[in-house]
């Protein structure tokens, strides 16, 4: 029998706050990156793992989407200020 979604979400937080924890570890210009990864992680409860078994599958989706999302966010900022082209 699978996980339930309340067991999927709270590895996903525990997952979320070792990450939060680990960026102590890392270089003080790399921090702020691993808080936002965590963060990410986290954005996607309830419609993200209801679909997953695996918190590590669950968190890592919900990262790559928000990640796209921004990345989508800044080729339209470039092609409103530069006529058109996407770099």
């Amino acid at each position: 029998m699978g996980r339930s979604v309340s067991s999927i979400r709270r590895e996903v937080k525990e997952m979320a706050d070792r990450w939060t924890r680990t960026r102590k570890a890392l270089k003080r210009e790399d921090q702020p990156y691993a808080e936002e990864l965590a963060k990410m992680a986290k954005m996607h409860s309830n419609e993200v793992f209801y679909l997953f078994d695996d918190p590590l599958e669950a968190a890592m989706f919900s990262l790559l989407l928000e990640m796209l999302k921004k990345i989508d966010g800044l080729k339209e900022s470039n092609t409103d200020s530069d006529s058109g082209l996407i770099y």
